[in-house]
């Protein structure tokens, strides 16, 4: 199934300029959504890893399906003050300003190792603040998944060192 012929472009959104890859027909299509968690499954079979970590909130509709099917536990990654535990948190650059992301400080223990899956790696600077607070934590990062990469805005350069994979490319 060519899965980037069912993601839609929208031009000029967030803003005019801007042409937006929208996965909401993916998710639609009960075939695509199988075969897209199939896909990331089947690539990360290559790896040993003790758990998902997803970011909210695309990172949870796809991490935690294949967290089920490879029998993982899933680590939600969330925004500054949604999580009711003592936290590690890091802050990162966005387009026009910083954010705050936060994990469970004992959701991972030193030297267990995840996969992190997300839709999307555009520029990088979410997926680095979320490698750091899992090294942080003592973990080590073995695979980041993604369904789609926006080339051009050179996410990979940012995690240079680590290992990436996605299925889709623009």
């Amino acid at each position: 199934m060519e899965l980037n012929k069912i993601i839609r472009d929208i031009p000029d959104f967030p803003q005019k300029g801007v042409l937006f890859r929208d996965i909401t027909p993916l998710l639609h299509n009960p075939q695509a959504l199988r075969e897209t968690v199939d896909q990331m499954c089947q690539v990360l079979s290559q790896f040993e890893f003790d758990y998902v970590v997803g970011p909210e909130s695309r990172g949870f509709i796809f991490g935690v399906p294949v967290a089920y099917a490879m029998n993982k536990g899933f680590i939600p990654i969330r925004k500054k003050g949604k999580l009711p535990y003592e936290t590690l948190s890091r802050e990162y650059s966005l387009e026009y300003g910083t954010a705050v992301l936060e994990m469970h400080a004992d959701a991972i223990r030193p030297g267990q190792k995840v996969v992190i899956v997300d839709d999307l790696i555009a520029t990088g600077g979410t997926s680095k603040a979320i490698v750091e607070l899992i090294e942080e934590a003592g973990g080590q990062v073995v695979n980041l998944m993604y369904l789609i990469e926006l080339v051009q805005l050179g996410g990979r350069e940012m995690l240079k060192g680590y290992d990436v994979k996605t299925l889709i490319q623009y």
